[in-house]
């Protein structure tokens, strides 16, 4: 299914052109001075709306809605109105690339964007390549920086996994113990946390005493809990997929009021959760990494205040409209800041059309840093046009009272990692 948003509305602006310079001098005339003779820009999102991502597209969606509002209202692209076309991909790596094709031949979008599962990325970013349209994804897998991507991929919103526990496993070792048990779903992005969370540990003095891999597609995971050796210091989980709350429940009555070791969760496990749920109250005290601090921080600046306004979420994470409905609010940045990105390098591409797509790309390689405020409410990011991938800062938070309380933000340079492919040098 396909749906179309576009802010102000297509008849809109059609009536405005009917009217000739009234359009250019009054109130949505001034922002779209050139639109007299240029059409919308379409972008096209691929949107996990059903499948096991479906409750971050559904914050997915609600933010580029948002987003495209800002946008719009400042003056969209080169003058031009932006519109956004909505097609799910069920989460499904085969219907990905089905859609990946659908928004380009059929929808004609100048680009697409807002992937995340990383099984859908690495189905989807090969037809992008070979339809020659640049490929935003909002994602976390390694595989684009490790260059098993291409040159149409690019990732300006949000960090990888290596960057991610790279930055963190310094602060697990030295404050919650070095024998570590890891839970990780089985499929790309699992792999990814097995593979450089192990890695950084090992780095760090410490040990992956055992690695537990869990179908994504699980509903029940008691059977899975005996696994965890005595000797664990540290249990440390990232879950995906609409069992989550199933998950975590379950954790909890396996362990009771007995000893157990520290966890550290990645809030995937908890992502459109209520942390103050029945059954989560062995939580209380441990720790998980956030990417963007659900509950509004003591420090927050003026344009988180701005961001969480725009998209609807109060200062607990959940929408204003409905306290139970939580929000992926860890990971939903990443589509916000993306289509400002995508502004920034349509404006410095000078674009017009599909004939300037690879310019697009190039310009996004040009760029280096992006700064924090309204455009980007996370926090400030550093851009790596050879390998495609942003680095940006992590926060560790610890449960207190059913709430996250941010313990720990990394350092920028805490993250970084020495270059894995050079996608400059590649032909489009």
């Amino acid at each position: 299914m396909t749906d179309k948003l576009i802010t102000p509305s297509r008849r809109t602006l059609l009536k405005g052109m009917a009217a000739g310079g009234a359009l250019l001098t009054t109130g949505l005339g001034a922002r779209f001075a050139q639109a007299q003779s240029s059409a919308p820009i379409r972008l096209g999102f691929q949107l996990h709306r059903t499948g096991i991502g479906a409750s971050y597209g559904r914050w997915y969606e609600r933010t580029a809605t948002a987003a495209l509002k800002v946008l719009n209202e400042a003056g969209g692209i080169n003058g031009r109105p932006v519109e956004i076309v909505f097609e799910d991909d069920g989460t499904d790596p085969k219907r990905g690339a089905e859609v990946v094709e659908k928004l380009t031949a059929q929808e004609n979008c100048d680009l697409i964007f807002g992937t995340l599962f990383s099984h859908v990325v690495a189905g989807s970013a090969p037809r992008a390549g070979e339809l020659k349209v640049p490929y935003v994804i909002c994602s976390e897998g390694h595989q684009l920086a490790s260059g098993g991507l291409n040159r149409w991929t690019l990732q300006p919103g949000i960090t990888d996994v290596k960057s991610q526990v790279q930055s963190m496993a310094p602060w697990v070792t030295q404050n919650l113990g070095k024998k570590v048990t890891m839970i990780f779903p089985d499929y790309a992005f699992g792999h990814d946390h097995r593979d450089y969370f192990s890695a950084a540990i090992t780095a760090e003095g410490g040990e992956v005493v055992a690695q537990i891999a869990i179908p994504p597609t699980e509903t029940t995971f008691t059977r899975y809990f005996p696994q965890i050796p005595a000797e664990t210091e540290v249990l440390y989980h990232v879950m995906v997929g609409p069992a989550v709350l199933t998950f975590v429940k379950e954790l909890g009555e396996f362990y009771g009021t007995g000893a157990r070791p520290q966890i550290f969760g990645f809030i995937d496990s908890l992502e459109a959760v209520d942390i103050a749920s029945p059954g989560l109250e062995f939580l209380d005290g441990t720790h998980f990494w956030e990417g963007h601090p659900r509950y509004k921080q003591a420090d927050a600046a003026e344009y988180e205040t701005f961001y969480r306004a725009a998209v609807g979420v109060d200062d607990n994470g959940a929408s204003v409209s409905d306290p139970a409905d939580v929000a992926t609010y860890a990971h939903m940045f990443s589509v916000w800041e993306t289509l400002f990105a995508l502004r920034d390098a349509m404006t410095a591409a000078g674009y017009q059309g599909p004939a300037d797509r690879q310019k697009v790309v190039e310009a996004m390689e040009a760029m280096t840093a992006f700064a924090e405020g309204n455009d980007h409410p996370q926090g400030p990011k550093v851009f790596n046009g050879k390998t495609h991938q942003v680095f940006g800062l992590q926060s560790i938070s610890k449960v207190e009272g059913g709430k996250l309380a941010r313990v720990h933000q990394t350092a920028m340079e805490d993250g970084f990692y020495p270059d894995e492919v050079d996608y400059t040098t590649m032909s489009f």
